[in-house]
């Protein structure tokens, strides 16, 4: 059924944002080989054999064709502390990794230090779902540390806790 809902836009973004999620830093390169990277909370993980995730980019960013092109991307998912990373990453500004420890990974893509986690991805799958491109890649590498993962929530960066649960 394909019906279109006369959906206000920002309501609807609120509505979403109810679901908490955590916080990352897509990278990858450009085919000149300018390093890119985007704020992005679309992570998710999709299958543990193969070991596949995914994530989504707005067709309007002027980013998409760098992500095409590569065909890898490395996710970072922010720690508590990489707050200001985040919020660097979600800028305009043109060098965005100016002041960001980084190493080089696979074929050459920035992995920041000090996350949470980061994945080392290839791209097996590119689909256009309404405003996205969202991207599933294959982990050919990752790491992790024992950190506090920056979480964002109804508009908010929030971190978890961890709160006595009692059963009813």
């Amino acid at each position: 059924m394909n019906t279109k809902h006369p959906f206000d836009r920002l309501d609807l973004r609120k509505a979403l944002g109810s679901f908490g999620t955590g916080v990352t830093i897509v990278t990858t390169k450009a085919s000149d080989h300018r390093l890119i990277g985007v704020t992005a909370n679309s992570f998710s993980s999709v299958s543990l054999e193969p070991a596949i995730v995914l994530w989504s980019l707005q067709k309007t960013s002027p980013n998409l064709p760098a992500y095409d092109e590569c065909g890898r991307f490395v996710i970072n998912v922010l720690s508590l502390s990489q707050i200001e990373h985040s919020k660097r990453f979600a800028s305009p500004i043109p060098d965005k990794f100016n002041g960001v420890d980084y190493a080089l990974g696979i074929e050459g893509l920035p992995v920041l230090e000090g996350c949470a986690a980061t994945f080392q991805c290839r791209t097996v799958q590119r689909l256009d779902v309404g405003d996205h491109i969202l991207y599933l890649g294959e982990v050919e590498a990752y790491q992790h540390q024992d950190q506090t993962a920056l979480l964002y929530v109804q508009g908010r960066y929030a971190q978890s806790a961890s709160p006595e649960l009692h059963p009813a």
